[in-house]
């Protein structure tokens, strides 16, 4: 309603799709996916795992998987670009790209296409058959990139959805007169702090799990599902919120899970267990992040132009000029105290 009174002019793909927090990783590598184009990752490792290429083999062996997703009309890719993208997947933990170019002209089909066209590290590892099966999963044709990582799923669907996103940008996919919402639920309820050792809330500790996942968390807390939500736009996050813990007995399971010993959990949680006992509802919301849903409406890149008091990069407030010095006078009167720093 807001967007069509106030930019009557902009499209909203409606009705608004539901993902679970599982299906929008396996299809985009990321909980906030931009919809307004396609691009979807694609598993490959069934073909993956029938050619001699190492890199595939052994990443399925492990238990990983093989995936990819096409960047149209990008075959001829130069060297430093296919290395600015290798780069890109590495920072997201991935070993490496494998880029696969089908030709450099486009307007052929598939049928066309010979093992000669085919500009890959991987191309003497593979069968034209198994190119050309790769290239049909992927939506793909002549003229096309491949773009392809191995690893566990965790990595090549982040890699991937990193991918995705910069192919996005360069090619313009995106209409920008388009707004494209999506809810997004079943989140994880925890991930493990591989540092610590500890479990960590995925949204926070008050977030309900789904009753029929309850039994999990003395046994499998990583498949723990909570019913926390996001409300999604053009690839951002625009709102979130959850059904809440409203028990004493599972709250305060989940507070042991996450490591706060019983003294913790009363000394900093009690009051809260204690009203629990009077009977709270059942209870849950979802908060909206109007300012960028003003950056969306506004056609604007980052929040700071369009909120009331924006800071610099570097945090300083220039409408105010702030920070700036205190005096003393101001300082006695919140009762602060300043001490030199000792060397």
């Amino acid at each position: 309603m807001l967007t069509k009174t106030i930019k009557p002019e902009m499209k909203v793909m409606e009705p608004f799709p539901r993902f679970s927090y599982a299906d929008v990783m396996e299809r985009f590598g990321t909980d906030k996916p931009d919809l307004r184009f396609g691009l979807e990752l694609k598993d490959l490792s069934d073909i993956a795992e029938r050619s001699s290429f190492d890199i595939f083999t052994s990443a399925i062996a492990g238990g990983g998987k093989v995936k990819g997703i096409c960047a149209p009309s990008c075959a001829g890719y130069s060297r430093k670009q296919l290395d600015d993208l290798n780069q890109m997947a590495r920072s997201c933990g991935a070993g490496g790209l494998v880029t696969v170019a089908l030709g450099e002209a486009e307007g052929g089909g598939l049928n066309e296409l010979t093992h000669d066209m085919v500009r890959s590290a991987a191309a003497k590892f593979l069968t034209l058959e198994q190119i050309k099966e790769m290239a049909e999963r992927l939506e793909a044709t002549v003229g096309d990139l491949l773009l392809v990582v191995a690893g566990d799923a965790s990595t090549v669907n982040t890699s991937l959805g990193a991918l995705r996103q910069e192919i996005g940008q360069r090619l313009k996919l995106a209409d920008p007169s388009t707004l494209a919402f999506a809810y997004v639920k079943d989140f994880p309820l925890l991930r493990k702090n591989e540092e610590t050792g500890y479990w960590e809330p995925e949204h926070h500790p008050f977030t309900r799990p789904w009753d029929e996942d309850v039994s999990l968390l003395d046994t499998s807390p990583e498949k723990v599902r909570g019913k926390h939500y996001d409300m999604i736009c053009n690839g951002l996050e625009i709102g979130g919120g959850s059904l809440r813990i409203y028990t004493t007995e599972l709250q305060r399971r989940v507070f042991r899970l996450l490591g706060y010993t019983d003294d913790e959990i009363e000394e900093r949680f009690g009051h809260m267990l204690e009203a629990f006992e009077y009977g709270a509802p059942p209870h849950g919301g979802i908060a909206l992040g109007i300012d960028r849903i003003v950056m969306l409406l506004a056609g604007r890149e980052t929040i700071r132009e369009v909120i009331a008091f924006p800071k610099t990069q570097s945090a300083l407030d220039l409408t105010f000029n702030a920070p700036a010095p205190v005096t003393e006078e101001q300082l006695a009167e919140l009762h602060i105290l300043l001490r030199e720093e000792e060397d």
